[in-house]
């Protein structure tokens, strides 16, 4: 391949991957925050409380005394926050440069990534990123989307598989489903209900969360 087919295949794919990750729903400059009543479900036990996520993402859980629920409740917030908050593509990959890899049998493009982020990478297919492969110290995790929800501001996931390896050996440790349904309030898509499907060798554990009286701020 000559030098200015490897620079055309270089724009081709980061072209590709900006416009899957400039699909994503996520909230605007606007986003007032929220507030919501939330039942936690694990097993026979049952937990309520309120959460919210202020307009500057902060994250609030009040009514829950357990600790374990407790932060269960506040790390899902933040992986709400860390979904929904938005960042410019060159913001968040402007360091990365990208290759296109193989083209597999359900038409998702595969994205290899170089630079800040050796070693990842993606698969885009109908401008949704679907698959995501990285490694963080001695593991790796994929995560593949499996069902999205087109918002019209956007796609969200909304059945999303993540599998976690120990490295070098690439041993599964850990299986974890995500199955999410969400609502339009006002102006803005919100998260109203997950159910989080663990398995860790023997131990199966599904914990759900189900969001009502959902509520904009101001």
């Amino acid at each position: 391949m000559t030098l200015t087919q490897d620079r055309a295949q270089a724009v081709d794919a980061r072209d590709l991957f900006r416009a899957a990750y400039e699909n994503r729903y996520t909230w605007d400059a606007n986003f007032p925050g929220y507030s919501a009543d939330v039942e936690l479900r694990q097993g026979d036990e049952v937990y309520q409380g309120s959460v919210a996520i202020a307009a500057d993402f902060t994250v609030t859980v009040t009514g829950i005394e357990h600790p374990e629920v407790l932060k269960t409740l506040e790390h899902q917030l933040r992986d709400i926050v860390t979904h929904r908050q938005r960042s410019s593509f060159d913001k968040a990959h402007g360091q990365n440069e990208f290759s296109l890899g193989e083209t597999d049998e359900t038409g998702a493009v595969e994205i290899l990534v170089s630079g800040k982020s050796m070693g990842s990478s993606y698969k885009v297919r109908n401008q949704e990123i679907c698959h995501v492969e990285r490694p963080v110290g001695p593991m790796k995790f994929i995560i593949d989307t499996q069902e999205t929800m087109d918002t019209g501001e956007g796609y969200l996931p909304i059945v999303t598989d993540a599998n976690f390896y120990k490295l070098p050996g690439n041993e599964l440790f850990k299986q974890v489903r995500y199955e999410d349904r969400h609502e339009r309030v006002g102006d803005y898509v919100l998260m109203a209900a997950q159910t989080i499907r663990v398995k860790e060798g023997d131990r199966e554990i599904a914990t759900s969360m189900t969001f009502s009286n959902l509520k904009l701020q101001g």
